[in-house]
Formats: structure tokens, C-alpha cells, sequence
């Protein structure tokens, strides 16, 4: 998926000449602690709520106090990983995306990301979940999938978690069967570390529920 799936064109743009007051009453309706800042069709910046409620004269220009980390925006071209880096790294609820000619065409919510995160991890369907722990050197992800295809299973979602300071991966496997004990004893056979596996639909359900959540605190929701 790109960026341009997740558009909602309906987030208009500050104008130069709106005023903190204007620009905070629009957060407020909009739940939303970011809004972009535009002259014109050209992007110029965002800002960002905390800045403007130290602002003492809410009736100075919005555009004063424009965030000083530099435009942020994603192409309408770019992959969802992107995105979802910009999200985290920036602590953002809202998103600008520019087209080809780099004109505003709309924004990317919070909301609207999450809601499609479930999709990326396949937590709508059914199946185990099995964690390993890799060293670097040794992470192969086609021996990994030929594990699972050979007990007649599919991948059906996969992330790789890197540890600050160490060569250890943890690399989480979402694959379309529950009864996962064969693919369990496979991993052993090659010598795999399984630092936890979740193969009951009630201990499954939970296990992802902790890990979404942890997710969902790590983009600051």
C-alpha cells in the first residue's frame, strides 16, 4: 500500500494569514495535534499544538510558529513503512502527503494508519504465532519460510525486532494454522530458538492483543 490509499482530503491546510486561535480551535474539533500550514497550492510546514498553546497573543499569525524540524511529508508514492516510520519518529497524529508536482492533496491520520495496521500483521485471521531469537549472522529468511511451508503452513505476516546493543533478532512468524506443535518440533530440529509461541485461539488472541497494544503505545496513541 502507498500513502495515497490513506488520504483524507478533506483536511484543509492553515492559510499564512490564520491565527493561533483559528489553528487551535481546528485541533480541537478535529482531535488532532498537527495541522498543516500552506501558501497557497504549496506545502510549507506543520505545526504543531504544543508550540501554539505557549503562544501568549492568540491572535498572531499560525504560521509564526511553524515547527522547526523542517517540512514533513510523505509523497504519494511511498510505501506504508515509510509512513508509519514518519508517525513514530516524529510523534505525529497527522501526516501531509504532496503529489508529483509536490502540491498538498491531503493529509494522513493517526486514525486512519492505525486502522490499517491490523491489515500489515494479519490480525483478522486466524492462526499461531511463533517467536524466534536469531543471531544477526544467522537470519535466513528462506530457511525460516521453508520450515513453515514444509508442515504445509503459510507466512502470513512477518517482523523482525532489533535489539539496541546486541546481534539478537526477535523475529515474530503470524502463520495461518493454530495447531502449530510440527512447525514448533521443525524449528528445534534445526536448532532454532523459540522464545514464545501462542498456538490456542484464547492464549493466540491474548498474545497479539499485548503485542498490538505495545505497538499502539509506541506510536503514542
Amino acid at each position: 500500500m502507498t500513502a495515497k490509499e490513506l488520504i483524507n482530503p478533506n483536511i484543509i491546510p492553515l492559510g499564512p494569514d490564520e491565527t493561533v486561535e483559528t489553528a487551535l480551535a481546528q485541533m480541537d474539533d478535529l482531535r488532532l495535534m498537527h495541522l498543516p500550514l500552506s501558501d497557497g497550492s504549496e506545502y510549507t510546514g506543520l505545526v504543531f499544538e504544543n508550540d501554539l498553546l505557549n503562544v501568549s497573543d492568540p491572535d498572531l499569525s499560525a504560521s509564526m510558529f511553524k515547527s522547526n524540524v523542517g517540512r514533513i511529508y510523505v509523497p504519494d508514492t511511498q510505501h506504508i513503512y515509510e509512513v508509519i516510520r514518519l508517525f513514530a519518529g516524529f510523534n505525529l497524529t497527522l501526516l501531509p502527503v504532496l503529489n508529483g508536482k509536490n502540491q498538498y492533496i491531503g493529509a494522513i491520520t493517526l486514525s486512519a494508519l492505525v486502522g490499517y495496521l491490523p491489515r500489515i500483521a494479519a490480525v483478522s485471521s486466524p492462526g499461531g504465532i511463533i517467536i524466534l531469537e536469531i543471531n544477526s549472522n544467522d537470519f535466513l529468511m528462506t530457511e525460516i519460510a521453508q520450515i513453515v511451508e514444509s508442515n504445509d503452513t503459510k507466512i502470513l505476516s512477518m517482523y523482525v525486532t532489533e535489539h539496541p546493543d546486541s546481534t539478537l533478532l526477535e523475529v515474530t512468524l503470524k502463520v495461518n494454522r493454530i495447531d502449530i506443535g510440527s512447525i514448533l518440533q521443525t524449528f528445534f530440529r534445526y536448532n532454532y530458538t523459540v522464545k514464545a509461541s501462542w498456538s490456542q485461539e484464547d492464549s493466540y488472541t491474548e498474545g497479539l492483543k499485548d503485542r498490538y497494544d505495545a505497538l499502539m503505545n509506541y506510536l503514542s496513541i
